[in-house]
C-alpha cells in the first residue's frame, strides 16, 4: 500500500527514475535493504530508493532534483564505515545515493606519481592499479576490499600508515564534488603552491557527506616497496613501547612505516579465537610492539642489516625484553594477521563498547595508565584494553563486558554509561573522541556534548551556507534545524 510520504513524493521518484533509469534508481527491496544497515549492525534505517548514478554529471542533475523536492541524500560508499556514517533514519524520506557505479581510474601518472579516480573506486582496486606501475597509494585498512575512495575521504580515513605517509587529508592532491544544490566544483589538477584563498578540498574531506558528495579526486602515489622487515617486540610496560617508539624514529627514519602496540590480553584473545594462530614470542609480555621498516629499490639492500641494528640497540638499552624479526613474507603477513584480527577476536569474546580516540601522542602511555583501572574500579567486572597506532596518538580502546552480559542489552545501558566516562576522560586530556572512524550517527549526540562550542557553531556556519536545506546526510556529524517536507 502505497503511504501518504509515497504519493506527496511520486513527482520526484518519476522525474529521478527518468533521469537515472532502472539501473540507477532503484526501490526493490531485495535491492535496497542490504544496504540500510551499517557494517557493524548497530544501525538500521529506512529509505525512499537507492540511487546509483554513473557519472558526475548524474549526480549533479540527482541532487537538483532532491533540492527542488526537498529530499534528503544519504551518500554512500562500501558502506564499510564504524559510525553509522552512510546509514538513513528511520523517516523512509531519504534516499540513498551510491557511488558504486563510478569506479573508473581515468588516469595514473607514474612521473607524476599521482592517479586521477572516481568516488566508487574500491581501495584494493586502486592499490592493484598502482602497483601494475610499480607503485603504491600508502594507505590501507582492514576493509580494503569495500571501502570505496569517496568514503576514504568523506571520514578522512587513517589506518596503519599514518605514521610515515599521513591520512586522506595529505593524501588528496585534488578533489570534485557536487554541492548540495548541484553544482559541480572541479578541482582534479594538482599545484603545489596556490595563494588563491582556502584549501576548499578540505572543507570536504572529514566532513562525512554533509557538505556535498565527493565524485572524483587525484591521489598521492609513492614508489613500491621493495624490501620490508617486520619486528614483532615484547616489551614490560605501554611507557617502554613509547620509549621504543622514539627509538625507532631516531633509527629508522623514513624506513619506519608502522608501529603498533597492543597488550598481552589482545594477543590472547586473537589466538583463542583464530585457529592456526602461534604467538611471535616464545614468552608472554605486559605489552608487544608490532614495528614495520621498509625500503624502496635504493635501500632494500641494506634494510635487513638497520633492521638488525636498531633492534640490537634497543636490547642495550634495555627498551625490549624479547624480539624476532620477519624471515619471509609469510612472516610478516602473519604477524600483521595477528593485529588485525584483535577487533573480531575481543567481538567473539562478548559484548564490549570500542572506543576510537586520540590524546597527544606523547601522553597517550599517561592516559592507558590511568584510564584502564578508572573504568575497570567504575565498572567491576569489566576488561579495559588499548591497542593500536602508538605513533600517531590514537588507540582502540575497547571495554569488556562482564562474563554473562547480555549482547544488546549491555551495551544500551553499562556500556553507554562507559563510553561517556571514557569520552569525558579523553576531552580532559585534551584529546578526540574520534580519531580516525568519524562522528556519524554514533557519536553525533556526544559531539553535541562535548565538543568546543566555538568550534561546533564554526562547522555549523559551514554547514548553514552551503546546505541551507540540511538535505546533505542529515543527522550525521553536525546538523542543523531538521528540514521540513516541502508541500
Amino acid at each position: 500500500m502505497e503511504t501518504a510520504a509515497d504519493l506527496s513524493l511520486a513527482p520526484f521518484l518519476a522525474e529521478a527514475t527518468a533521469l537515472l533509469g532502472p539501473r540507477g534508481l532503484t526501490r526493490d527491496a531485495d535491492l535496497v535493504t542490504p544496504w540500510l544497515t551499517d557494517w557493524r549492525g548497530r544501525f538500521t534505517g529506512t529509505a525512499l530508493a537507492l540511487a546509483s548514478p554513473a557519472s558526475t554529471a548524474e549526480v549533479a542533475a540527482l541532487v537538483r532534483l532532491c533540492a527542488a523536492h526537498g529530499v534528503p541524500i544519504v551518500p554512500q560508499g562500501g558502506n564499510s564505515g564504524m559510525s553509522g556514517g552512510a546509514t538513513p533514519d528511520a523517516s523512509g524520506r531519504a534516499i540513498l545515493l551510491s557511488t558504486r557505479r563510478m569506479n573508473a581510474i581515468p588516469k595514473l601518472d607514474s612521473a607524476a606519481r599521482q592517479v586521477t579516480c572516481e568516488a566508487g573506486v574500491v581501495l584494493q582496486t586502486l592499490h592493484e592499479a598502482a602497483e601494475a606501475q610499480g607503485l603504491r597509494f600508502p594507505l590501507t585498512l582492514g576493509g580494503k576490499g569495500s571501502a570505496t575512495v569517496g568514503g576514504l575521504i568523506s571520514t578522512n580515513a587513517g589506518g596503519t600508515q599514518v605514521l610515515r605517509h599521513g591520512s586522506m587529508r595529505a593524501l588528496v592532491l585534488g578533489l570534485e564534488a557536487v554541492l548540495p544544490d548541484g553544482t559541480v566544483w572541479s578541482s582534479l589538477t594538482p599545484l603545489k603552491k596556490d595563494n588563491r584563498g582556502f584549501d576548499l578540498k578540505q572543507l570536504f574531506i572529514g566532513s562525512e557527506g554533509t557538505l556535498g558528495i565527493v565524485t572524483a579526486a587525484t591521489l598521492k602515489l609513492v614508489p613500491e616497496v621493495a624490501d620490508r622487515v617486520v619486528i614483532w617486540a615484547g616489551v614490560p610496560t605501554i611507557h617502554a613501547a613509547r620509549a621504543l617508539l622514539l627509538h625507532c624514529e631516531n633509527a629508522a627514519g623514513d624506513a619506519l612505516e608502522g608501529f603498533e602496540v597492543l597488550p598481552q590480553s589482545c594477543l590472547e584473545a586473537v589466538l583463542d579465537h583464530v585457529p592456526g594462530t602461534r604467538a611471535p614470542l616464545a614468552e608472554p609480555h605486559a605489552w608487544h610492539a608490532l614495528i614495520e621498516v621498509v625500503a624502496d629499490a635504493a635501500g632494500a639492500d641494506s634494510l635487513r642489516d638497520r633492521a638488525e641494528a636498531m633492534i640490537a640497540a634497543a636490547f642495550e638499552a634495555g627498551l625490549i625484553s624479547d624480539a624476532v624479526l620477519s624471515a619471509s613474507e609469510a612472516q610478516a603477513e602473519a604477524f600483521w594477521l595477528i593485529r588485525e584480527s584483535i577487533a573480531p577476536a575481543e567481538r567473539a569474546k562478548g559484548p564490549a563498547m570500542q572506543h576510537d580516540i586520540s590524546v597527544p601522542v606523547e601522553r597517550m602511555p599517561d592516559f592507558l595508565d590511568a584510564a584502564v583501572p578508572a573504568v575497570e574500579t567504575a565498572f567491576p567486572g569489566t576488561h579495559a584494553v588499548g591497542f593500536g597506532h602508538l605513533g600517531d596518538g590514537n588507540i582502540h580502546f575497547h571495554c569488556i563486558a562482564p562474563a554473562g552480559a547480555v549482547r544488546g542489552e549491555w551495551e544500551a545501558g553499562t556500556g553507554k554509561a562507559i563510553s561517556r566516562m571514557v569520552h569525558d576522560m579523553v576531552t580532559r586530556w585534551h584529546g578526540s573522541i574520534s580519531a580516525e572512524h568519524g562522528i556519524g550517527q554514533l557519536k553525533h549526540d556526544e559531539l553535541e556534548r562535548l565538543g568546543d562550542p566555538a568550534a561546533l557553531a564554526l562547522q555549523r556556519a559551514v554547514k548553514g551556507a552551503l546546505d541551507p536545506l540540511g538535505i546533505m546526510n542529515p543527522g550525521k556529524l553536525v546538523s542543523l534545524a531538521p528540514i521540513s517536507a516541502k508541500p
